[in-house]
């Protein structure tokens, strides 16, 4: 089914004892707006509205559903909801704050903190490869904290890219868009186009996606060091497996950053599950100066610790 060209709410709709004030942004799965409380604070809402499934023609309220994909629909808005059932648990400064999560118009929503800054996308395209490496390192070594949080929960993000991650005015950033109701989605091989972003996506989310674990999202956060650098993702990884082009990140800015960071994204950029860090904490290690990149193929022990985390069980928008 073709994409339809969905029309966002209203400015001044009110939405339970949320007022919309403008549309932040849209894309094929979802609207995000800005909105008020009834205390006048502001707030992002995401709504849940899949362009290949629902059409919401110009002043109507209700998304139109056809009969056919009404099932895939209201399975994705149940995962749509169970994802702010999960995101509404998680407290962190370094996540992006789910605040409520309700039904309504026949379709879902997710109240979030509304956070003033830019993406690190909007960053790394202002600065263009001038990036200082304490930069990098502050950035991501307090995003992992976050992300910390987000395993410790049995959650994965999966969509991790400068695009999704959010640096605040006072510079901290903040992991957001976790996208858990399409991975989940597109595991059921439904009629929503799968999650994929060339270059950041792990591997494993091509392909054994029973392998996916923490080892995916840190491939995303080596994708996106990189791409602080080149102002570019690497090749995608599924293109990688068939005839790696890859250059390392040593190779390519030798001299220009330390060998420790370069390293660092090399190894997060193994198209091995197992030959990365098998967990955030063992990357901030790095990051922080404290250990030092494997460079050469992975230990026994990172073996064995990807395995007892691939045995606890992973989950994703579940």
């Amino acid at each position: 089914m073709p994409t339809q060209a969905n029309q966002p709410l209203a400015g001044g709709y009110q939405l339970q004892n949320y007022r919309i004030v403008k549309v932040l942004c849209c894309g094929g799965f979802s609207i995000v707006y800005l909105a008020h409380d009834e205390n006048d604070v502001p707030v992002a809402i995401k709504e849940y509205l899949p362009s290949s499934l629902a059409l919401r023609s110009e002043g109507a309220v209700l998304p139109a559903v056809a009969e056919e994909n009404l099932a895939t629909f209201r399975y994705g808005m149940k995962c749509f909801f169970e994802e702010g059932k999960s995101l509404a648990r998680l407290s962190h400064n370094n996540v992006l704050r789910v605040l409520n999560f309700f039904r309504a118009n026949e379709t879902a929503y997710l109240v979030m903190r509304y956070e003033r800054g830019r993406t690190l996308q909007e960053h790394v395209e202002h600065h263009r490869g001038s990036l200082k490496e304490e930069f990098i390192r502050r950035a991501f070594a307090s995003l992992l904290n976050g992300l910390r949080e987000v395993h410790t929960n049995k959650l994965l993000h999966l969509d991790i890219k400068p695009s999704n991650i959010y640096i605040r005015n006072d510079s901290t950033p903040v992991l957001i868009d976790f996208g858990a109701a399409r991975q989940t989605l597109t595991e059921e091989a439904t009629r929503l186009s799968p999650m994929y972003t060339p270059g950041f996506a792990s591997p494993e989310q091509y392909h054994k996606r029973e392998l996916l674990g923490p080892w995916s999202d840190i491939y995303s956060v080596g994708a996106s060091m990189y791409a602080c650098m080149a102002s570019a993702a690497p090749p995608a990884a599924d293109k990688r497996l068939g005839n790696d082009k890859y250059v390392s990140a040593k190779k390519l800015w030798g001299g220009k950053y330390s060998a420790q960071l370069l390293e660092t994204i090399d190894w997060c950029l193994r198209l091995d599950h197992l030959e990365r860090p098998q967990s955030v904490f063992a990357l901030q290690k790095v990051l922080m100066g404290e250990r030092e990149p494997v460079v050469s193929g992975s230990s026994p022990e990172v073996g064995l610790r990807g395995m007892v985390l691939k045995l606890a069980g992973w989950r994703f928008g579940r």
